[in-house]
């Protein structure tokens, strides 16, 4: 048996808070973990703004809603689905990534949890677990899956050394130097021919 895994942001819709900000007009919000590595601060820095903007969980779902999957990712989707399973695996959040599962035909999607209170805000999270993409990989081979997995960023390359076979989509320059292990693919055709490749090979 064999399963595909799929990073989310920049491979299937756009990199979520960074066309948050684009699209509300607070560019305090494409902050990332290049400008901040302790993840804990850096969540807890954007909770604060969009209560200050006074940003609520419906809004922020309207706005993202709005952003729409990228150009072809539900056609390309859709024809992988026919020939394999697949697992979307992201480091986003169920309350932000559904209004976008919904245009993508609701694939399965593992990945972490908001917690709003009683008037919508939003004032904390929960990380499924550490690594869980590599994690996640990893348990799909003990269960006996050969793995395929594809993703877009540095973050992603644990999953796609935990993996049968590993395809990078539209990398940064640095992480195609830095990982030239890995087949790189810059658009959906290229992306399908390569997990077709190495379903063959593994």
């Amino acid at each position: 048996m064999q399963l595909v895994c799929l990073d989310l942001e920049g491979v299937l819709v756009p990199e979520i808070w960074i066309e948050f900000a684009e699209r509300t007009g607070i560019p305090e919000l494409r902050r990332t973990t290049r400008d901040e590595p302790d993840y804990d601060v850096l969540m807890k820095y954007r909770l604060a703004l969009l209560k200050q903007h006074q940003l609520g969980l419906p809004d922020i779902q309207q706005v993202i809603a709005a952003m729409g999957p990228m150009a072809g990712a539900r056609d390309f989707l859709d024809a992988l689905r026919h020939d394999f399973q697949v697992i979307i695996l992201s480091d986003t959040f169920y309350e932000f990534a559904m209004p976008l599962m919904a245009q993508l035909g609701m694939p399965a999607l593992f990945c972490h949890k908001l917690e709003a209170d009683s008037t919508g805000f939003l004032v904390n999270y929960q990380l499924r677990m550490p690594n869980q993409k590599m994690e996640s990989v990893r348990r799909f081979k003990e269960l006996n899956f050969k793995v395929i997995a594809a993703g877009d960023s540095y973050n992603d390359t644990a999953m796609l050394n935990e993996a049968h076979a590993g395809i990078l989509f539209h990398p940064p320059q640095n992480v195609i130097d830095e990982f030239p292990q890995f087949p790189v693919t810059l658009n959906y055709a290229e992306l399908r021919a390569a997990i077709d490749r190495a379903s063959a090979s593994i």
